[in-house]
């Protein structure tokens, strides 16, 4: 969670100060990340929305893999098409993101009844906001699962903010968990902020729906701390106090002052941590920044596994281009 907070402040200043492009942060929705894919096991499959980084690096991504994304490089797997944060990485099941809200949830209700009918053993778990909950998508994916009782995961972070929309613009129900109950299946309220409630609410979802309970639907209720993008100015639309009470409630804070409680954490540890964390990161800035940008040729390259003769041409018609300019 610290590394995921310090990450979350440096790519804040990384994009005021112009040397990446945008950037969408997670501050104060750690324990809902963190927690939730600590249950998970490496076989299974996460689509996340925007704003799992941490999921991704718990689950194995590199740090250097996640700043050379930030900044387009050479080295980004999406080779600089995909906007900040809206990536995705093959070897640990975690598939790339995108921009339109809530896409990714009958996506992952495909994938968990493609395993069931495989005969295999794993789940797929869904992230996405309350803003998410008013798309279509939401109400296929959710219908869809309940009907063949799929082994998926609907994890809703409610951050009471939909960019600029408050939760009570959002919805008529009284919580979103319940709303699960319309299309056949579990819906479960969680403190977000409490990642030991949020680890223990997820693993008995995924113990259900890996032995065949069909799909829950988790609200992990949480506060988005920070903007909602690099491009947001969130004190136009809500108030210091309501900021400030939800502060109180940090969830870094919460479990420190546990591990202080239970004498297995103190001053050292925290030092030690964030020193380590924000070396992590300096190293990654370091590296990315270091490496080019993407060839120009590889406009065309990864759209067909044959590349017709019509892009061949626009490709030739490019390179001769550069070379004029050059």
């Amino acid at each position: 969670m610290v590394l995921v907070r310090n990450l979350d402040i440096r790519g804040l200043q990384l994009q005021r100060q112009g040397r990446i492009g945008f950037f969408i942060g997670s501050l104060g929705q750690e324990a809902c990340q963190i927690g939730s894919a600590y249950a998970l096991n490496p076989e299974d499959w996460v689509f996340p929305a925007y704003r799992e980084i941490g999921v991704a690096l718990l689950r194995g991504a590199t740090m250097k893999q996640v700043m050379n994304q930030y900044f387009g490089n050479a080295e980004d797997l999406q080779k600089g098409r995909q906007l900040t944060n809206l990536y995705g990485v093959k070897p640990i099941n975690f598939v790339t993101g995108s921009a339109p809200i809530a896409t990714q949830i009958p996506q992952a209700v495909g994938a968990a009844l493609a395993a069931k009918i495989r005969g295999d053993p794993v789940v797929a778990l869904a992230y996405f906001g309350d803003g998410a909950t008013s798309e279509n998508d939401f109400h296929a994916g959710m219908n869809f699962a309940g009907v063949f009782k799929t082994p998926t995961i609907f994890f809703c972070q409610n951050n009471h903010w939909a960019i600029s929309v408050p939760i009570e613009k959002q919805t008529g129900a009284a919580t979103i968990a319940e709303k699960a109950k319309a299309y056949g299946f579990e819906g479960v309220r969680v403190d977000g902020n409490d990642i030991l409630a949020v680890y223990r609410t997820t693993r008995d979802a995924v113990d259900k729906a890996r032995k065949g309970g069909g799909p829950t639907l988790i609200e992990g209720v949480t506060y988005r701390m920070g903007p909602h993008s690099s491009s947001d100015d969130p004190t136009r639309y809500r108030s210091k106090e309501e900021l400030e009470e939800w502060q109180r409630r940090d969830p870094i804070t919460r479990f420190r002052r546990y591990l202080e409680k239970k004498r297995i954490w103190n001053e050292s540890d925290e030092k030690k941590v964030q020193d380590d964390t924000n070396r992590e990161i300096d190293e990654a800035i370091a590296h990315a920044e270091k490496i080019p940008r993407p060839a120009l040729e590889t406009l065309f390259t990864d759209v067909y596994a044959d590349m017709p003769w019509h892009l061949e041409e626009q490709l030739r018609e490019l390179q001769e281009e550069k070379a004029r300019s050059e």
